[in-house]
């Protein structure tokens, strides 16, 4: 199956209302381009280098999502371009992104990774810490930023009742936190193998990769 191929199976089975993050990270241009000459707009990485270096050789109008984990000193190299940031597990890393954004006259979407697996490999802010950066002053100085929603890694199994709890549990996250701010719009949480549980549990942004472009080469 080609990756357009790949690419039409999938949205053909999303709703209208979720959002499809193509998560290119370790894939050549080339593969990128089949998805983008197939009208795919939205492409997520892991590393800040290499999605500089790709968005440097292809079209403008692409948005770029951060989907990986986010060093605060790496920041500055996609402040420029980048959409979304979905990794943001810290009041600093929040005020780096903006004060990177505020120097290209930009406001940068964010979403919250709230720590939802029980691996300890997992980044992310527990509920708590979440609904106190929102609710905190130092926040609403932030003018460069918007904190759109939430983010979710569950853990990498195939126990799908565990599974359901994990994304459960992010949904009710969002919804508590949803009440008292009026930005979020996003979930976004589910990969290749999860996505369909990931949105019957409530996910409006799904991160699909080998589903699209087959299995990763990491060496």
């Amino acid at each position: 199956m080609s990756i357009k191929h790949n690419l039409q199976n999938i949205k053909s089975t999303l709703p209208e209302d979720v959002t499809l993050v193509a998560v290119s990270k370790t894939k050549p241009v080339s593969d990128i381009m089949e998805a983008y000459d197939a009208g795919h707009r939205v492409f997520g990485e892991n590393k800040i280098q290499e999605m500089v270096e790709k968005h440097e050789q292809m079209p403008d109008d692409i948005q770029w999502h951060m989907i990986g984990h986010v060093q605060r000193n790496k920041v500055k190299y996609m402040a420029s371009f980048v959409s979304m940031i979905h990794g943001i597990d810290s009041l600093r890393l929040l005020e780096e992104v903006n004060k990177q954004a505020m120097k290209h006259d930009r406001i940068i979407d964010c979403l919250l990774q709230i720590k939802i697996a029980s691996e300890d490999s997992k980044f992310g802010m527990t509920f708590n810490d979440a609904k106190a950066l929102l609710t905190s002053e130092a926040l609403s100085e932030l003018k460069n930023i918007k904190v759109v929603g939430v983010m979710g890694m569950a853990t990498f199994t195939n126990d799908q009742d565990q599974l359901n709890d994990e994304f459960s549990y992010l949904k009710k996250c969002y919804d508590e936190l949803q009440s008292s701010h009026s930005n979020f719009k996003i979930i976004s949480m589910g990969m290749s193998g999860d996505y369909q549980l990931a949105i019957d549990c409530g996910s409006t942004m799904v991160r699909v990769g080998s589903s699209i472009f087959g299995a990763r080469n990491y060496n």
